[in-house]
Parts: C-alpha cells; structure tokens; sequence
C-alpha cells in the first residue's frame, strides 16, 4: 500500500521510535527488537472512519434485533440515557480493544449522547480510556439538539441546548486536537443527524470546525426513513439540506451515504466529500446498499467503518472488509470490487477522511503503524498464492498476531498487551446488565 502500490515479500522493515525508517532487503542493524515476520502478512495498520464505542454495552438486545433504523433508535435511546462514567470508560475501552485485536490502529467515535446525570466530561474519559489501550485516536464531539417534543428522536435528557454545544466543542477543541504529524489526538466535530439537530446548529459548526481547522462528521443518507423525513420537515433530499449548510467540501465525511441519486454522486465528487462505508451496519438494519464501486470510479474519498457495536454487532475490521467485498459482488456482479480496493478503504481511504497523510500505508516516513497476521494456520493453507487477498477471502479467526501503533506494540500473539482482558469482559458484562436494569426498571 506505497504510493505505488507494491507487495514486497522477502524485505526488512525498520522501525526508529514511533516511524517507518527504512524498507529495504537485508537491513543490517543492530535491532532492539526483532519481529520474525517470515510466515505473516504485514500490512498497514486499518483505520475505522466511523463507530459508536459506548453501544459496546447494549450488542444484540433481543428487542431490537428486528428493527428499522427509526424504532431501533427510539428503543435504544431509552437504555442509552443511562450511560454513566464507568460505560463510557470500560466501552471505549471494549470497543477500542476489539478494534487493535482485528489490525486497527486508528479509529474514530461518534459520541453524541450527553445524559445530564453526567458530571465528568466525555472526551475526557474516552481520551484516556484510548491512550490506556493504546490506539490511535480521533473522535468527533457529537451533539443532539432536537429531543422529541421539538420534532427529533431522543429523548430530552440526552440533548443539550445549541450554546452550550458550541461552547464546549470549542473547549474540546483547544484541549485535545493535536495537528502535529503522528499525533496520537485530535478532534472533529459530529452533529447526529439531519433528524436530532437544528439547522443553525449544523451550520454554526460548519463554521466553528472551520475557524479551528478541524473536520465535519454526521450521518446522512441512510435510510428511506431519513430521506421522507428532509422532505417532509425541510422540503429537500438530505444532501440539498448539506449543500444549503455549507456541509460540503473536502474537510467533510458522512456515514453510510446509500441512497444517493446519481447527481448527488457527482457533486461529492466534484466537491471531495467523503462517505464512511459501514456494510455489516447497512446490512444488519435492513438500510440497502451504499453505491461503493460506482463511488470509487468517480473519485469520491470512500473510507471503511465497523459502525457501532448495536448495528453491527462488533468491532472486526478484517470482518468489515470481508463484508463489503462480498455485499458489492452479490449486488453489482464478482468484478465489482477487488480485495485490494476493499483493504485500500480501510487504509488510505479512512486515512484521507480524517484528513491524515501520516498513517493508512507502509512507506518510509509514515507513522508505524503496522498490523500483522499469522498466515501458517489450517485456515489459511492453499490461500497462499495472494497472500494479501487471503486475509479477506479466507480466514475463520480475524485476529491479528501482533498490532503496532506509533512504534508500540500494543498486541502481542493475539491478546492486548498491558492490560487485563478478563477485567474488561467482567466490567463489560456488568455494566451493560446494569444499563438494561435500569431501563426495566422505569417502565415498571
């Protein structure tokens, strides 16, 4: 994944404190540490353009297993409201563990519930929960500012008024982005959807995220639901409602991005808007199918996400790459996308919504960034002959053997290095018991 698009077997990876030096035959050093990766595949290290950690703590909930986007939400939001310190915590932990266990080294979270029982800040508690596990890590400060008695889907005790969402995205702002090549922080801004915020709170971020030099993240396009909902409320398609809030440029990624029409391609296109792909989500909720490969002939920037853990229902960037390379076959025929252009969205791709030219490929210079799978195992025998396409055609366990970020390696023979596994699943399961208790409880 250089610039030119090489697969190198047999070469020498040199890695000098958090970059890739060198990428040569034979190089003669006298290593720190030395990683034997004759029987593995190395490849850059995935990056997730689009996730909801905290729904970690309520995967697979019998009630919702069934459901449209619109029920699902409006059913889920009920348990959500409960989220405390302790779910953020252990589900950025959950999730981000999950995502370094399947190669990712980079991800992003779209947290945009605030129950007003919190009392810590949520950035805050996600920052650290991420630099504890190790990844890298660009979140959008999310926002909802519409509940349900002004026309949204939320309930009132998770929205916030639009003052103090713009006053603390600007705090987040000046507290944790950090522009700097390998930074291991930043932040965007991420207003919920057309369908939970304001017009003038869309548009007032547009222009706060402009003024920090940060980027755009919301959900747009769906479901059908979404698109009779602009039309009805605001009298336009989705992406017309965009365009009119200055949502559209380079510095701007939707997720899902389905049912677009074909003008609406070519004016992403034209304009460098990204689209976070997420075809387990799509799938799981019955919302159809993003038009990828029409998307990647047209130049739009089109990234790979594992959504969040309620829609998908995990956090598996290997799995997600396997899932989209054969939702667009079943749909458009077997030569619509190739295993190359799958791992590219996940790589690259994702790199560029972020707005990063630092990670996303193995090249001098780069960040190391690195993802490493063991390919001598029974599931792998007579895949070989592409050893970088086995990884998503073949396979019945994604984890990778070692994970590396900014030099570090942060898993080591499968499991995460430097903190306890068993704790997580214990905290986890409790918690998000905890959560369902107490949204039985009120209904009682």
């Amino acid at each position: 994944m250089n610039a030119q698009r090489q697969r190198l077997s047999g070469y020498d990876l040199l890695i000098e404190e958090n970059r890739i030096d060198r990428i040569e035959k034979n190089i003669a050093v006298d290593a720190a540490t030395e990683i034997d990766c004759s029987t593995k595949l190395v490849i850059p290290g995935l990056i997730n353009s689009h996730h909801h950690l905290c729904q970690t703590l309520t995967r697979n909930l019998p009630q919702v297993q069934n459901k449209p986007l619109f029920d699902w939400l409006v059913a889920l939001y009920e348990i959500w409201k409960y989220l405390d310190e302790d779910c953020i915590y252990y589900s950025t932990l959950l999730g981000c563990g999950e995502l370094l266990k399947t190669g990712c080294t980079t991800t992003t979270d779209h947290h945009y519930l605030y129950p007003r029982q919190l009392h810590m800040d949520i950035p805050a508690i996600q920052f650290e929960a991420a630099e504890k596990v190790g990844i890298r890590f660009c979140p959008t400060r999310g926002s909802m500012s519409r509940s349900r008695k002004d026309g949204g889907l939320p309930p009132e005790s998770v929205v916030q008024d639009e003052a103090e969402i713009l006053k603390h995205s600007e705090a987040v702002i000046q507290k944790y982005h950090d522009p700097r090549p390998f930074s291991m922080r930043q932040i965007h801004l991420g207003p919920c959807a057309p369908f939970n915020v304001t017009p003038n709170l869309m548009r007032e971020t547009a222009a706060l995220a402009r003024q920090h030099g940060v980027r755009l993240h919301t959900h747009l396009a769906e479901t059908r639901d979404e698109d009779i909902y602009c039309q009805q409320v605001y009298g336009k398609r989705p992406l017309q409602l965009m365009e009119e809030l200055d949502w559209l440029g380079p510095d701007v990624w939707y997720a899902h991005g389905i049912h677009f029409h074909d003008d609406e391609l070519k004016l992403l296109a034209e304009t460098g808007t990204g689209i976070a792909h997420c075809p387990a989500s799509n799938m799981r909720l019955g919302s159809g199918i993003a038009r990828v490969p029409e998307m990647l002939k047209l130049g739009i920037p089109v990234g790979l996400a594992v959504d969040g853990s309620a829609s998908n229902d995990s956090s598996d960037m290997v799995g997600e790459m396997r899932q989209a390379l054969l939702l667009h076959r079943v749909h458009a025929g077997p030569d619509a996308i190739t295993a190359e252009q799958v791992l590219e969205m996940a790589t690259l791709g994702s790199a560029r919504l972020l707005g990063r030219s630092d990670i996303g490929s193995l090249e001098p210079g780069k960040a190391a960034d690195i993802a490493i799978f063991e390919l001598n195992k029974l599931e792998y025998t007579g895949a070989l002959a592409d050893p970088l396409a086995a990884l998503i055609f073949s396979g019945i366990n994604h984890e990778a053997d070692m994970t590396i970020v900014n030099g570090n390696i942060v898993v080591e023979h499968g499991r995460l290095v430097g903190i306890d596994e068993a704790e997580i699943i214990a905290h986890g399961n409790r918690l998000a018991f905890g959560l369902l208790q107490r949204s039985q409880q009120e209904k009682k």
